[in-house]
């Protein structure tokens, strides 16, 4: 049985998996694998950003960071880029991840609608 580290958390004893519908994990091979390491698969609405945490979260803030920055070249680019992604602290990542399962079943109780928050 997998352990949480906060009690908020239900036991689980298997792994869940939420991922886009991108065609390399809907492919039958990835499905049958999934299926046979006994993971389950959560459903994911076609084109839903609310279930992306790359999109609600850490996009979000990196969009927020930028707003007024000029840049010269390419070089400046990476640099900011290295320099935001390194600076977040652990809590940053893992309060995106924490979000999702409320995000999951806001997306499933209004059958996959785009939701505003």
């Amino acid at each position: 049985m997998i352990q949480s580290h906060r009690s908020s958390r239900p036991e689980i004893d298997h792994l869940v998996l939420l991922h886009d519908n991108a065609r390399p994990h809907t492919a039958t091979k990835t499905r049958n694998f999934l299926k046979a390491q006994g993971v389950e698969v959560l459903p994911h609405p076609p084109y839903s950003l609310d279930l992306a945490p790359t999109d609600y979260h850490l996009f979000r803030s990196l969009q927020n960071s930028l707003a007024g920055q000029k840049f010269d070249d390419r070089i400046q680019v990476k640099s900011y880029l290295d320099d935001f992604f390194s600076s977040q602290p652990a809590e940053f990542y893992a309060a995106g991840i924490a979000e999702l399962p409320q995000r999951w079943q806001d997306v499933i109780s209004t059958h996959g609608q785009y939701i505003t928050y």
